[in-house]
């Protein structure tokens, strides 16, 4: 069955999950040797607008984050993380974000990684990239949802019949079962600023050092908010990462 057929492709790139985005390597390079062509041939637009549409592309990551800073910071313990070997789910989540739709993590995972591929001002790069997303998350929701059928049974059935899987339907909301905790997002989350920080940084600075011909002394000069957000990303990534391995003012009982 087609079902059946998605599910195990799906269990494959669930394990994989981690390195299927560098697949987006090659059309990455394209887009970047690209871009600087563009913009020459547009020259009459404003430099502002360029930087605006980067400007957008910053935001639409910093949203995808936010989403998934919000789903991680209201549900428990053994549930919506960065697991790859196997399919883990020790709580059914149908409260807070879960209450108005199936899948926010992938959500905010798309908006972040929509984010750095329009930055590049490229039109045909945001569009291949989302297209090998869905094919890529469709497969991998199948796989979760047959895990979670089997464990859960009808009270998963029930949930899902009515809850979207993409399109959130607000009016659903139910408050979450825990409280927010802040200290979660911190714990778990720095890794995903630290990959948005550092895409946008080299994306950039390829785009214009090694396609578009500027001096990289010129160029650390000239783009103080891309330097500074690396700069800001690592320093969150060292020191939260040093905060989770050595101590546990991070860990919070049941999360």
């Amino acid at each position: 069955m087609l079902k059946n057929t998605l599910a195990k492709q799906g269990n494959f790139l669930f394990r994989w999950r981690s390195y299927i985005p560098l697949l987006l390597l090659i059309p990455g390079v394209i887009a970047m040797a690209d871009s600087p062509i563009i913009e020459a041939r547009y020259q009459g637009v404003a430099k502002e607008l360029w930087a605006l549409w980067a400007i957008i592309g910053v935001f639409t990551s910093f949203i995808g984050l936010a989403i998934r800073w919000i789903t991680v910071g209201f549900v428990p313990g053994g549930t919506s993380g960065r697991n790859t070997k196997e399919q883990r789910a020790e709580f059914l989540n149908t409260n807070g974000i879960y209450s108005i739709v199936r899948n926010p993590l992938y959500i905010g995972n798309y908006l972040a990684i929509l984010g750095i591929t329009i930055s590049l001002n490229v039109w045909w790069f945001p569009v291949i990239s989302s297209l090998a997303y869905w094919l890529y998350i469709e497969r991998v929701i199948a796989a979760e949802e047959e895990f979670l059928a089997e464990k859960f049974g009808a009270d998963y059935l029930t949930w899902a019949n009515n809850t979207p899987a993409f399109v959130p339907a607000f009016a659903q909301w139910n408050k979450p079962d825990m409280a927010f905790s802040y200290k979660t997002v911190l714990r778990r989350e720095y890794n995903g600023v630290m990959a948005v920080g550092t895409a946008f940084f080299l994306i950039k600075l390829i785009t214009d050092v090694l396609f578009g011909g500027a001096e990289i002394s010129n160029w650390l000069k000239e783009e103080p908010a891309y330097v500074g957000g690396i700069l800001f990303s690592t320093c969150i990534f060292l020191s939260l990462r040093t905060i989770k391995k050595y101590t546990k003012i991070l860990q919070v009982a049941g999360r």
